[in-house]
């Protein structure tokens, strides 16, 4: 089992309630929108970390991190993108892939707005945290966590903050 910490969107920003529920999590993911890396540094520090980077990442970042990050965890199908879309309005970057080959949890960030929807269509579940930084126009701070165990998906929270 592994307990993840999923965030996205942090903008440059990291602080102590971010990093309070890193250390509770086997493994933190980022959805892109980094900013300066000495926020996946600190991540680093503290758990292993799955990233991409996302649009508003610089040369530094993309060097370090994909666009697409697919992998196993527990016996789930992971996809990692910054731009994907959400069901039924899928990014056309990822739109055919998703059909093709649609992996059990599709996450991605960028839009600042925390979703979490079964796609009918595939099967997938896809997941958006929101936001975590305190740049953008959201006005409460999201993340998500969950727990991987066997195949299953489970024990989602939400988890905010007022910016």
């Amino acid at each position: 089992m592994k307990k993840i910490l999923l965030l996205s969107d942090t903008h440059s920003y990291m602080g102590d309630d971010i990093l309070k529920y890193a250390r509770q999590a086997d493994e933190v993911w980022h959805a892109g929108d980094i900013g300066d890396l000495k926020v996946t540094d600190t991540l680093q520090q503290v758990k292993p970390l799955r990233a991409v980077y996302g649009n508003i990442d610089d040369d530094e970042a993309r060097k370090e991190f994909p666009l697409h990050n697919r992998f196993m965890c527990e016996g789930v199908d992971v996809w990692i993108t910054h731009i994907g879309g959400y069901p039924g309005s899928y990014d056309k970057r990822v739109r055919e892939e998703l059909y093709r080959n649609p992996p059990k949890l599709f996450i991605c960030g960028h839009s600042h707005i925390l979703k979490v929807m079964p796609d009918k269509k595939t099967g997938l579940l896809h997941m958006n945290p929101g936001a975590i930084g305190k740049h953008g126009f959201h006005t409460v701070r999201t993340m998500l966590r969950f727990e991987i165990d066997n195949g299953d998906i489970r024990n989602l929270e939400v988890i905010e903050f007022k910016r």
